[in-house]
């Protein structure tokens, strides 16, 4: 036993006396802990005490896009960590290019009887994509809940971050280090984000640069490192010292077009990214991002879900996260002239 403990703790990063606490359901140890040493007895193999067994609530589907983009599995991470903490186990369902659509994933998951699903940034997203795939869930009395991609008259929860004041945040950021050419590299338009954060670039641009076209300013292109590349590289073409961009792959693009051009970031042009996606603090320069409140929003959308399954009416209007900017080294003043 003295061993098992010692392991324990060294493994979850606690006491002794905390993982004794634990094995013997005593009070007084802080969730986030009690996780810790029950993660570290799966890790290493021991099995859980009975009386630490939780039962399972159920399944829950969690539909995500490819994963790519860090920020899906950020996102994925963090619902799937609530379910379980609320004693639901989480079915994940990763899309890719020419693989499992989300249909045929939907398909699968009710033939597992999951008692709800989760959809991040999924075809809800879309306003090229028909609603009445979700239409037919709901009007089976299945819960779901929608994350990033508002669907105007689908019967569900929905949770969001505020693209608006993202992008808010990041010209107001570029306008005050004294840059008037800053451009906007984004997806394309049926996406909803992509659409609200152009629409509230185009009213902060009009503020910033009111004797230019807003449309001048924008480069529509695919949310990826490619497309990021390709839309910094025709933004300063046409005279831009800043690019704001919809995600942090993109802006990861950006700053490689820039330096294809033999400029440097940020004392030639300033980059700004959108998710704080993990590790994006380490890029070379460490980018300038908007952070999406990854943590709150999966809690906030487990929370609806299980609310929902349990019988509760969650309310339909929009949850709206607000975002943070978060500043590094790939912003800097605007360079002279």
């Amino acid at each position: 036993m003295r061993t098992r403990l010692k392991d324990l703790a060294e493994q979850a990063g606690v006491s002794t006396a905390t993982v004794s606490r634990v094995l013997n359901g005593k009070p007084g140890v802080a969730t986030e802990t009690r996780t810790a040493v029950l993660a570290a007895l799966d890790v290493l193999g021991y099995d859980r005490p009975e009386k630490l067994r939780t039962r399972s609530e159920g399944l829950v589907g969690l539909v995500v896009p490819e994963l790519d983009n860090p920020v899906f599995p950020a996102l994925a991470q963090a619902v799937e960590t609530t379910l379980s903490e609320r004693g639901y186990t989480p079915l994940l369902c990763t899309q890719s290019p020419g693989g499992t659509t989300e249909d045929e994933y939907v398909d699968m998951l009710l033939e597992h009887g999951v008692d709800g699903i989760v959809f991040i940034s999924g075809r809800h997203a879309d306003e090229s994509a028909g609603r009445d795939r979700y239409h037919r869930l709901t009007s089976r009395g299945l819960p779901i809940v929608l994350v990033n991609g508002y669907a105007d008259g689908v019967d569900a929860p929905s949770v969001s971050t505020d693209d608006a004041v993202a992008v808010e945040l990041a010209v107001r950021h570029l306008a005050s280090l004294g840059h008037r050419r800053i451009g906007l590299a984004i997806g394309p338009d049926r996406y909803i984000p992509a659409r609200r954060k152009r629409s509230a670039f185009t009213r902060a641009m009009t503020a910033v640069a009111p004797d230019t076209d807003p449309d001048d300013h924008v480069v529509t292109t695919l949310f990826s490192v490619e497309g990021g590349q390709a839309a910094g590289e025709e933004l300063l073409d046409r005279g831009h010292t800043a690019i704001i961009c919809g995600s942090d792959m993109m802006a990861l693009g950006a700053i490689r077009g820039a330096r294809g051009r033999g400029l440097s970031v940020p004392e030639d042009v300033s980059v700004v990214g959108f998710d704080d996606s993990p590790l994006i603090a380490f890029t070379d320069p460490p980018l300038t991002t908007v952070r999406q409140p990854v943590g709150p929003m999966g809690r906030a959308a487990v929370s609806a879900l299980v609310s929902e399954i349990g019988g509760a009416k969650v309310p339909r209007t929009e949850l709206l996260f607000h975002p943070d900017l978060i500043v590094r080294g790939s912003t800097g003043p605007a360079p002279p002239g």
